[in-house]
């Protein structure tokens, strides 16, 4: 869906059609972007997505690929880049992330391979592209959601702790490299969060190890990303924003 707005600023959510991906959609709305709303399969889900984005009188646009599979990327997402000159992309939000979780003497090494796939070769497939215009425009703001799991480890993660602790990595890395251009890489590093992928985890167990009591909310972790993405964190890159209420620091 496709709206005449008055401005051609766009943003890039991948896995942006539920949970946190949605959240962070709406915010980056309320900013006054146009979103691109990746999902994979649920069709369904990024279309409400695309809704409640529109809402804030902004342009929203639905793109499936799977951000492990370079050759969907370059056929739908660098092909709207290239049928798009006069619409750059001036945030990406690196949300797109899979769990197949089991320990380690275990795992199958699928689950180990698909794992590190969607989180660290999507990070690459999608970043690269799209930061190679943030480049020509001299002009960016990335942040990359990783997890808790990426900084303390977690029994049962191997993949998926190693996954995430490659992009906080490469965070601090890209960071270093891009500055000059007046480009920010950041990573936001949430912890037990009330989504689709917390669902079989029973809170009460929890709250008595979290300082704050309870599970974070998407919208908590959007308006994290949101001030990231935005002008009033010129200064801040290559930084890791832990949204955990308090349970690791």
């Amino acid at each position: 869906m496709e709206l005449e707005t008055q401005n051609n600023k766009y943003a890039l959510v991948t896995g942006g059609s539920r949970g946190i991906g949605r959240a962070i959609c709406e915010k980056l709305a309320e900013m006054g972007y146009n979103i691109l709303v990746n999902y994979n399969s649920n069709e369904t889900a990024a279309l409400e997505t695309a809704k409640l984005v529109e809402q804030h009188n902004v342009s929203a646009e639905i793109i499936k690929f799977d951000v492990a599979n370079k050759e969907q990327v370059d056929a739908t997402l660098v092909k709207w880049m290239e049928d798009h000159p006069k619409k750059p992309i001036e945030i990406l939000v690196n949300n797109a992330g899979f769990r197949r979780d089991a320990l380690f003497m275990w795992m199958e090494e699928e689950n180990w391979d698909a794992v590190l796939n969607v989180n660290v070769a999507g990070f690459y497939n999608v970043t690269k592209p799209v930061f190679a215009k943030m480049l020509v425009n001299r002009y960016g703001r990335i942040v990359n959601v990783v997890s808790l799991s990426g900084i303390k480890g977690m029994a049962g993660q191997t993949n998926y702790s190693a996954a995430k602790a490659a992009i906080i990595g490469a965070t601090k890395a890209l960071a270093q490299e891009v500055g000059r251009a007046k480009i920010t890489v950041n990573a936001v590093a949430p912890g037990f969060i009330k989504t689709d992928m917390t669902e079989g985890i029973e809170e009460k167990q929890y709250r008595s190890v979290i300082p704050l009591r309870r599970f974070g909310t998407s919208e908590e972790v959007a308006d994290v990303v949101a001030f990231l993405a935005s002008p009033k964190a010129s200064y801040v890159t290559g930084e890791v924003i832990s949204i955990n209420g308090g349970l690791h620091t």
